[in-house]
This record gives structure tokens, sequence and C-alpha cells, in this order.
């Protein structure tokens, strides 16, 4: 009878059974037939950043949710195949998709260890999971993700499984795919990670956050141990390759991107450009964007304004700690007080923020993060001595006390640090092509991660009398000479002349140098004689003639200050004003985008530009443009801008400009085929300080720019367009004079009266003669 039962029992639960596998059968092929298609797979198209590129075809920016570097499996190097098969599925080449001993081994290590130390996925498993599916842990979702695997393995090649797993599993700090995690790490492209770096990255798969070696540098050690041992265990790495690579610490080199040059300005351009035509497209489909923007220019600016910058901020003192930090935040762990404080506080090339922790007579010390303690003594502490507390001489001033947050930075000459600071004041420059308007160079401030508004295209400021070349080229149309004589002398207006109130103009140096020659007055830069020009041609006229260079006219309210720059401009306006003079008269349009492609290489859109050869209009008379640049030349030779000289160069012509109370300062320059604008300021527009002028702050920023971009530039010629003749003159009367001694150009039909000695008159004494000053007789 028991046996009897026990045989009923036995085909019950076998029939069951084989019922149960029935269902499971026709289950697994009902949700088989009903998986996705693999298309995704076969037709592989990730989210590809958004990538900027200079007119070389370098990078230099790059925008995306998924930071990504797509690879081939044949460029992967063989040390980072071996880890990540190592650490996650070491029959990958074995099984079908499923490793059944894998699983076996898995749950036997976890029972032995007590906790969770690995997991049965395969690769295939997680490439289904990851493409296909979500994370719940769910029988329904683990059946799919089974079934998946077996299509996934009967439709592609191993080789290729691994290489979507290796380009597309989330490694974390945004990065996804192994290309991008080996950057983002460890500031190198894939090919370049040594074994040690490879098991680092084959064991965040795992858990990306909790092996971070940024946020979690022992549990990532942690992991790496493990990979390592996995390694050996498979005889791909020795016993004394293991303890040798054990030894080692994790360097970790965060540099989530290696641009060609800083280009944070014009990578953020673009990137307006680019979301406006493809909204959320832009940052995922793989669209590529080539500039205008040279590598050598591009840098030579950056590192010009940075410079200039920083000389000026040191001229006027330091002014103290950012802040300070409470030490004991976290009692006697501070380490991690210090690291905490510090982690929101980005370095600024070069420029690292520190915490002070101990101050003597003659040195402190400082907590960099990562842990690394510097003192800083001697030379380092000069530009803040007053801010040591031996040198307490004012209550409530912030000195530098343990907790003090300041900027540190290495002299790589003598290897000293010592304390800085970052500049409170601003600063901008722009170089474009002149012929075509390519923007070859362009930074719009200090910081871009401190400071995101651009200054070249978006600060309206005050030209001050870099804005006179305009006003004198209105002049010219009007039928005043470079040689015509005006005075120089005192004036005073109404609010009804200015607009705004009682004005008395004053020149820059406080004196009056009577009557003048027109190109004197620009090239001492003399405001009365400016404003006399400016009421004799109108300024409506020149409110109207200066919307030919690109200004606009409403924003230079019709007001006799407009001769003194009054009114508002953008460096970027500049650039295109001062364009007109150099390429002999055309006004052209600034761009930056060369051609935009798809992920393909195929081309979305090419920029054609209008060049002063291929249909750019020309807005002022050739001759026009010349004698103006023959103007600004000697403003260099002789003038406000004086210092260029030191370049060694002919060919160079510009104009400085200086607001009142110092306020802004700029140097507008060029050379027949590169303009270049330079402006200083402050955000909140206030004095830079006594005698900070465009000569003094602006200027050298448009030199140390075009020393090294022009080096290997020949000499430009200025050729003389037809209708200009060149005359003799009499500087004391602007008249023609072939005695005379100095060269003048006029329009052909403007030809000034040949000079006329005045009657000679004889003095009481017999046998003197004396001359009669014409020039009281002269406008």
């Amino acid at each position: 009878m028991f046996a009897r039962w026990l045989s009923y029992l036995f085909y019950t639960f076998l029939g069951l059974g084989l019922a149960g596998l029935l269902l499971a059968g026709f289950a697994a092929l009902v949700i088989y037939s009903n998986l996705p298609s693999l298309e995704t797979l076969t037709d592989y198209r990730p989210k590809i950043p958004l990538r900027i590129y200079s007119d070389e075809e370098l990078l230099i920016g790059e925008f995306g949710v998924e930071r990504r570097n797509v690879v081939a499996i044949s460029k992967v190097p063989t040390h980072l195949k071996q880890a990540i098969l190592a650490a996650e599925d070491d029959r990958f080449y074995e099984h079908g998709g499923i490793d059944y001993i894998g699983v076996l081994r898995a749950a036997y290590s976890n029972f032995s260890a007590g906790s969770v130390q690995q997991g049965a996925s395969t690769i295939t498993m997680q490439v289904a999971r990851n493409f296909f599916l979500t994370r719940d842990k769910t029988f329904t979702r683990k059946l799919n993700e089974m079934l998946l695997a077996f299509k996934i393995e009967q439709n592609l090649s191993k080789d290729k499984i691994l290489e979507l797993y290796i380009n597309q599993i989330y490694l974390g700090q945004r990065s996804y795919g192994f290309s991008a995690a080996a950057q983002t790490y460890f500031g190198k492209p894939l090919e370049e990670i040594d074994i040690a770096e490879a098991a680092v990255l084959a064991g965040l798969p795992k858990a990306p956050s909790t092996y971070n070696p940024i946020s979690n540098p022992k549990r990532a050690k942690s992991r790496q141990l493990y990979v390592l041992g996995r390694l050996h265990k498979l005889k791909l790495i020795s016993r004394e390759e293991l303890s040798t690579l054990e030894a080692q610490p994790i360097v970790v080199k965060k540099q989530s991107l290696v641009f060609a040059t800083p280009a944070d300005y014009v990578a953020e351009m673009v990137r307006q450009v680019i979301y406006d035509r493809f909204q959320e497209d832009a940052y995922s489909k793989g669209i590529r964007v080539y500039t205008t923007i040279r590598q050598q220019d591009q840098n030579a600016a950056y590192y010009a304004l940075r410079k200039n910058l920083i000389e000026y901020d040191r001229r006027h003192g330091y002014r103290g700690p950012e802040g300070y930090i409470d030490l004991l935040k976290h009692g006697s762990n501070q380490e991690k007080t210090l690291d905490e404080a510090l982690d929101d506080i980005t370095e600024n090339d070069m420029i690292y923020p520190a915490v002070v922790l101990s101050v003597k007579q003659n040195a402190i010390q400082v907590y960099r993060k990562g842990g690394e303690i510097i003192e800083i003594k001697g030379d380092g502490l000069k530009f803040a001595q007053k801010y040591l507390p031996t040198n307490k001489k004012e209550q409530g001033k912030k000195y530098l006390s343990p907790g003090a947050l300041i900027r540190i930075q290495k002299d790589l000459n003598n290897d000293i640090w010592h304390i800085v600071q970052l500049p409170a004041v601003e600063a901008a420059i722009v170089s474009l092509d002149p012929n075509d308007g390519a923007i070859r160079a362009l930074v719009g401030g200090f910081d871009f991660q401190k400071n995101k508004f651009n200054h070249v295209t978006q600060a309206w400021r005050q030209p001050g009398s870099s804005f006179k070349p305009f006003i004198y080229s209105a002049a010219l149309e009007k039928g005043f000479t470079s040689a015509t004589i005006i005075n120089d002398g005192p004036l005073s207006f109404n609010a009804n002349q200015t607009g705004s109130q009682l004005w008395e103009p004053k020149n820059f140096d406080g004196k009056y140098a009577g009557p003048i020659r027109m190109r004197t007055a620009l090239v001492k830069s003399k405001n009365l004689v400016s404003i006399r020009i400016l009421q004799a041609i109108g300024v409506h006229y020149a409110q109207d003639y200066i919307s030919r260079f690109g200004f606009d006219a409403d924003r230079h309210p019709a007001y006799l200050p407009m001769a003194l720059g009054s009114g508002s401009v953008t460096p970027m306006q500049m650039a295109v004003g001062y364009s007109v003079f150099a390429n002999g008269g055309y006004r052209i349009a600034p761009y930056f985008i060369k051609k935009i492609e798809d992920e393909k290489g195929n081309i979305l859109e090419q920029f054609q530009p209008v060049s002063t050869s291929n249909g750019a209009k020309r807005v002022i008379d050739p001759r026009n443009a010349f004698i103006m640049t023959n103007m600004m030349q000697d403003v260099i030779n002789f003038g406000t801008a004086v210092k260029a000289k030191q370049l060694g160069r002919t060919d160079l012509a510009g104009k400085t400009g200086t607001t009142s109370n110092y306020i802004d300062a700029w140097f507008c320059g060029y050379q027949k085929n590169l303009v270049t604008i330079s402006w200083m300021g402050y955000d909140e527009p206030k004095s830079l300080g006594s005698n900070e002028t465009g000569g003094r702050v602006a200027l050298p920023i448009w030199m140390d720019y075009m020393k090294p971009v022009m080096k290997d530039t020949p000499i430009a010629e200025y050729k003389i367009p037809n209708g200009i003749t060149a005359t003799k003159i009499n500087s004391g009367t602007g008249f023609r004079d072939s005695s005379g001694n100095m060269t003048e150009y006029f329009f052909s039909e403007q030809l000034p009266p040949v000079y006329e000695p005045p009657p000679i008159e004889y003095a009481p004494n017999p046998g003197v003669r004396e001359e009669k000053d014409v020039r009281d007789q002269l406008f």
C-alpha cells in the first residue's frame, strides 16, 4: 500500500513537473516571440555628445549628458579585455549567453563569504539589461533577460557583444563606456591604460558609485585588488606582477575632458546655436561642429588675458582670504572637514584653493585638496604680507589665520608656492580675419566656470577714445583732411547740447595745444579737437554714419559726448568696425562655425561667408580707409600706443580708449589680415584706478596676443588706392608746400591750398624780420 502511494505521489509530481515545464516552455516561447527587435544592437546608435572642433579639427568643447567615445573592439587593449572578463564573465567566450557553471560558482562563493561577492549575470545578460530592460529584481525581468541573452547570442558574434558592452556600460561620473571612463579617471586615451588602471575600470560596472576612485578611493582599491586577484587566478598575470600591482596606489588624474585649447566661451556660443537648431538632439546625436578658432591664436589670447589681469590685480594688492572654515566641524577628523570644504571650489588653471592650517611669523602651512600639506614662506608670502596676524593694524580686517580659505600657485621657475588671488576685474579679447569675419580667438572673461558672462558679445560698455576713428572717418567724408588745422582749446556746453547737463570737457593731460592738424589730434587723442570735429560735421550725420560700421545708432545718442565714445558698444562690434579700416572699406559679418556634420561625417550645413572678394558691401571709400589706417599707424609710432612699437612691426595700426574716471580701458588694433580688440573693466562699473588707461592695461593684452600670433607673418603693405595724392605740406598750416617738412595723403579732389608765406614785416630794429603766425586765422 505504501509503495503504491509513493508511486502515486511520484507520478503526480512528475506530471506536475512536466506540466510546469510545458507551461514554462510555452511561456518562454510566447515571451521569446515578443522579445524586442535587436535592431538597437545591430544598428548601434549610442548617445554621443555634441563635439566642437577648432579650425585644425582639434577638440575644443563637448556637451552631452553621456560622455562617450565609441571604440571598435580591435582598438581595446588586450589587458583591459582580460580584466573585464576576469571581473564580470571569465567564461564569456565559452557559454551561450547563460553560464550555468558560473551560476553554481557564484552561489558557492557567496555562501562561503556570507555575503554577495559575485553575480551570475553574464556580459550578454548585462547587454540585454542595459539596452532593453529595467533593473527591477523580478522573476519576469530575469526571465526576459535570459531569453534576450539567448537571442543576442544567436544573432551577434561574441566580439560584437563585448564591443557593445565596452561602449554602453555606465561607469560613473557621467561616463558611459570604458573609453570615456579612462579619460575621466586617468586623463588618458583608452589605448594608454596600464594593467593597474584597467583593473580599476573593470571593477566599476558592479557599482560605479561605490567603487568610484575619485569619491571612494579605499573601496576602489579593494575592488581593484579583487580584479587583480582574478587575473592571477586565471593565470593572466604572475605572482610577482600581482604583488607589484597590489602595492601601487591608485593615481587618479581627474580630467573629465582634455581639449586642445581653452575655449569655453566659444564652445558655449556654439552650443547655443546648435541647441536652437536641433533642441535636445544636439546632445545625443553625435553632431560635430567645426569652428574658425585657431589653436595658436586661442592659446595666445587666453594666456595674454590671464597674465595681464593677474598683473593688474597684483598692482592693486591682496584683498584677504575668501572665507573661513571651521576646522573642528568633524571633531578630530580634520581631513574630512577640509575635503568637504574644498569639494565645491574648483581649481583655476594652476591656481588652487587651499585652507590655512597654521600661521607663524615667517611661514604658513596650508592644506590642498587631496591631502597635500604645503609650507609657504619667504617670497611666497610677500603678496599677502599685510594680512599676517603679526601685522594686525585694523580691527575687523580679514587676516590669515587657521581656517582661512585662500588661493595658491606654484612658480614653476623656482618651485616656490605663492599666495595669490582670483582677479575681481574682468577682461575680454576677440580676434578675427577682417577679410571674411572668421573669428580666430575669443576669450570672454578670466574664467568661464567662475563667470559665464561673455564680455565679448554681451558686455555693453563705453568705448571712450577708441571710438574717435569713426568720427574722424566721417569728417574725411565731409571734406576734412588729415592735415586740416583744428583748434585744441577749451569748450563749454549747456544741457541742450550734451543731452544731460553742463559740460566742460578736458583733454586727458589737462593741457591744450592750440591749433593742430587732425592727424596730430588723433595721435595724441585730443578730446577738444574731436568735439569740434563733431560740431562741424553734425551729430545726426555722425550718428547715421557710424551705423555703416555695424554700430547701433540708438546706442549712440546724437549729442556731442558721442565724439568721446559716450555710447555703448561690445568688443565684437568694435572688431567689426575696425575691420572696415583694415580691409579697405568693406563691412563683414563675424562668424565662428565653418560646418556642421552628423555622427557619420555627412555635412549638415556648410557656412559660406561673405568676404571682401565675394559679396561684401563696401561701406566707406577705400581712400578713407587707407588714410584712417595711416593715421592710426602713427598712434603706434608716436602716440598713445607707442609701446606697441616693441613688437618690431611697421604694419600695425590702432587706437587706445579710456573712459571717464578710468572705468573702461580699450585697445583696438589691427594688421591687414587680423583685427584684435582687448578690453578691461569691472562688471559693476567702477574705476580701474588712477592712470589705469587703455595704453597701460588693455594694450599689453593686445601685444601679448599679437606677438606670438604674428611671429611668422610677413610685414604687410597697405597699397595706396587710386584717387589719393601724396604731397608735402607745411606742418604749421596743413597747406601744400614743396619745401615742407612732411608728406601727407589727400583725396585727389581735396588737395589743400598751396602755402604762401605771409608778407615780411620789418621790426623797429633794421635787419630783424618777424614772420606772422597765420595759424590764428585758421579754423
